[in-house]
């Protein structure tokens, strides 16, 4: 998700309109998602108490800033509109700030059930009725370490007129490591939680369901992470010369369409698939009952996962 975060090394893409219809189809679907689920989670106080409620709040709510950002860029990109320095830096900021949030907040959440599954009893004396969204908050404080230090060691000239992703070009490293981080601790929260799913029988060979859900977060997680890995070893291939520009450039767009659509399938992972959300959902909006349940399942079958989907 970082790369998608408009800091590559590249001078720009070849294909801006890609990208700016991507982010906005992402944003679109990523708004209608916020204002369900994010409204019923703030106005109900069972949920809004509750950690993995709250960071799904977050994690929404970090795509739907990141997706609006990012369309703004690429249309400014495409239009070949010129904007100052300072605006282009903090544009990029808050597009970085936002990717790692992302980021941030999947692995708060696997610590979270990590934490709750292992150690249940340490778990509900530390979740208290605040203590949710203070985390939310040290997430986005935290997101903002690295660009803070990108922007202080930006070096363009300030009449730099056109906002591209070689705005800096010294994170790459930075963000390769913050994400190597995330993902060690994400697969060591599922490790354990697989681990003591087996011990006291939730995970084995009949439970399908248990063993589905896995897999599913593990897929979605793999559709944040693995992007960022992915582009950086082709860049390392550019950089030496085993990859052309312009094949670099193709490749590019078709893997930040792709895996910015489909990021979007979160919030039915990781939201809409609870039972307590849900039903509270089709309390404060009953006119999507009907339609959401039927949509749920269709993304079920597509998925081949529809056996995980038991909407009431």
């Amino acid at each position: 998700m970082l790369e998608n975060s408009s800091v590559a090394n590249e001078s720009g893409s070849r294909y801006p309109e890609v990208r700016l219809c991507a982010s906005t189809i992402s944003f679109i679907l990523l708004a209608f998602f916020n204002v369900v689920i994010n409204f019923t989670i703030v106005s109900e106080e069972r949920l809004r108490t509750q950690a993995r409620f709250v960071l799904i709040f977050h994690l929404l709510f970090s795509g739907l800033v990141y997706f609006c950002l990012s369309s703004a860029f690429y249309l400014q990109k495409y239009m070949r509109f010129q904007i100052s320095k300072a605006s282009c830096l903090t544009l990029i900021t808050i597009l970085m700030t936002s990717a790692s949030n992302i980021l941030l907040t999947l692995t708060a959440m696997a610590l979270d059930r990590y934490i709750a599954i292992c150690f249940p009893l340490k778990y509900s004396a530390l979740c208290g009725r605040h203590q949710p969204w203070l985390l939310g908050a040290a997430t986005w404080l935290l997101a903002l370490l690295i660009p803070l230090y990108l922007v202080t060691q930006d070096a363009q000239p300030d009449y730099q007129a056109k906002c591209t992703r070689a705005q800096m070009q010294d994170g790459q490293l930075l963000k390769i490591l913050l994400i190597s981080c995330c993902t060690c601790l994400i697969l060591y929260s599922y490790a354990k939680i697989i681990q003591e799913g087996r011990r006291i029988g939730v995970v084995n060979k009949r439970n399908r369901i248990g063993r589905k859900t896995i897999l599913m977060h593990g897929a979605q997680l793999a559709v944040y992470i693995l992007p960022n890995f992915v582009l950086y070893f082709t860049y390392l291939l550019a950089s030496a010369g085993y990859l052309d520009s312009k094949t670099r450039d193709l490749f590019g767009e078709v893997n930040f369409a792709f895996f910015s659509l489909a990021q979007c399938i979160s919030p039915v992972i990781y939201g809409l698939r609870k039972e307590d959300l849900l039903e509270q959902l089709y309390h404060k909006f009953p006119c999507l009952s009907c339609n959401l349940k039927g949509v749920l399942e269709w993304m079920g079958r597509t998925a081949s996962f529809g056996r995980c989907f038991h909407i009431r």
